[in-house]
């Protein structure tokens, strides 16, 4: 199948990458040249990994290409689809404007063409309830002349395994409005329904017993509304794991224990259930807002969801709080932040807790040291306001630190020798801010621990 996919961000190069695995012939566009630039030379311009050997292998097959002229490239193809970003505005509301600008790109693209077949034009950015409806009205308003099918089809790509999220689903969603829709998604998608394409061997394996992938078709509005929803679920249950760590530290339970046999429960499951300093990213936090938004709009206060909203923000400050409590003043402090990325695995510091975190420190007049395995790069070029110090390993980070703040659990900071870290530290302050290192072993290496939602002990 001949695929275009507007938007080289996160979604669009993930999806456009997997599409080309399974068989299609993929052209990916953007407006951004420096980007189309960087992935014609098969680097890519985020990190995930396996993600650059992927673009490479397909780029060489001849069946993934890139290019500016989107026009050219949506004429050509039978199935488009929609991967532009979806910021919030002001207001909290979502801003449609790369939506638009795409529908009118395919409008002029398909004025030219010559194929007046069917084209599936595929929603995959998050959008509003009632956007796939209207994007069908439009295409009827104005693009009299072509035959096409809209449908959405939300994605749930985790960063740091997008690839294997796209590659091995737990489902596929498709709203639609049209029964034309079904052929058209089902060439789109059957390799990866059927699990019949090969198992890249730089991935992980294909997950045990993986036979076939659920294909759930509903209503637009309702697969619309299965993203917000699942999105929102996720923060309810990271935001609760947290609120439990806070009453576990004054009962003097330890939070890991009391989630672990929470998540033993087969009605609840153990995902998502870990304490630490919060949710960050691109995501969570924008899709709670925007349904919060919307909920509002239409009359109806969501005060569970502005619950998980409060404990998030809330669980970035205790951080500070738990800094002041064990040094007192922190003014003149130096303080190390182990990891930047809202999460392992990737170089995304949108929303990360590390930017609020080390803007605080600096409002308490603490100097900021900072490391991270990846992300150093896009905090300097996003936040130049910021004077941080950046280490060139966490060996540097630790030096002459009174405390140091874990912010990202990379897998790598796992074998540091915290004795090593004590000993070229001026304090002995851990804040395990994902209580990603035993207490013990950062005791008997001559740490004062201090963990999220866990007790405190003397060493």
């Amino acid at each position: 199948m001949r695929v275009c996919v507007i938007g080289t961000g996160y979604v669009g190069l993930v999806t456009a990458a997997c599409l080309s695995h399974i068989g299609h012939a993929v052209v990916g566009v953007d407006i951004d040249r420096r980007k189309i630039a960087l992935l014609r030379k098969g680097l890519s311009p985020i990190y995930e990994p396996g993600l650059d050997r992927m673009l490479q292998v397909h780029m060489d097959a001849g069946n993934l290409s890139f290019s500016e002229d989107a026009e050219s490239a949506i004429a050509h193809a039978e199935a488009i689809l929609i991967a532009v970003g979806t910021p919030p505005r002001t207001d909290g509301h979502v801003d449609l404007r790369h939506i638009e600008a795409a529908l009118r790109t395919i409008g002029r693209a398909l004025e030219r063409a010559s194929d007046h077949g069917a084209r599936l034009v595929v929603s995959k950015s998050t959008v509003p309830v009632g956007t796939a409806r209207w994007m069908a009205e439009w295409f009827r308003a104005s693009c009299s002349g072509s035959d096409i099918v809209v449908v959405s089809n939300p994605e749930f790509l985790r960063e740091g395994n997008a690839l294997q999220d796209c590659l091995y689903p737990d489902r596929i969603i498709i709203g639609a409005g049209d029964r034309r829709a079904a052929p058209l998604v089902q060439r789109l998608y059957r390799p990866i329904l059927e699990q019949t394409f090969p198992t890249p061997d730089y991935l992980p394996p294909r997950p045990e017993g993986l036979r076939r992938v659920p294909l759930l078709w509903m209503d637009w509005d309702s697969a619309e509304m299965a993203k917000y929803a699942s999105n929102a679920f996720l923060a309810l249950k990271i935001s609760f794991a947290n609120e439990i760590a806070n009453v576990c530290e004054r009962v003097g339970a330890d939070v890991t224990r009391v989630m672990e046999a929470v998540g033993l429960d087969h009605r609840i499951g153990p995902h998502y259930l870990r304490a630490g300093i919060g949710w960050g990213g691109s995501c969570l936090g924008k899709d709670l807002g925007a349904l919060i938004r919307l909920a509002e709009h239409r009359g109806y206060d969501p005060l569970l969801l502005r619950a998980a909203q409060a404990t998030n923000a809330h669980q970035r400050r205790i951080v500070i709080e738990k800094l002041r409590a064990s040094l007192g003043s922190l003014r003149g402090r130096r303080i190390g932040l182990l990891g930047l990325a809202f999460k392992p695995n990737t170089d995304d510091i949108r929303d990360a807790p590390s930017v609020a975190i080390a803007r605080a420190l600096q409002d308490e007049g603490a100097r900021v040291k900072v490391y991270d395995p990846v992300a150093m790069a896009n905090m300097r070029a996003e936040h130049p306001d910021l004077e941080l110090i950046y280490a060139t390993d966490p060996m540097d980070l630790a030096r002459a630190c009174d405390a140091l703040v874990i912010v990202t659990e990379w897998e790598e900071f796992r074998q540091l020798d915290l004795s090593e870290l004590r000993r070229v530290m001026r304090g002995a302050l851990l804040l395990d801010g994902r209580n990603f290192f035993d207490p013990e072993d950062a005791r008997r290496a001559g740490f004062t621990y201090v963990g999220i939602g866990r007790p405190t002990a003397v060493p």
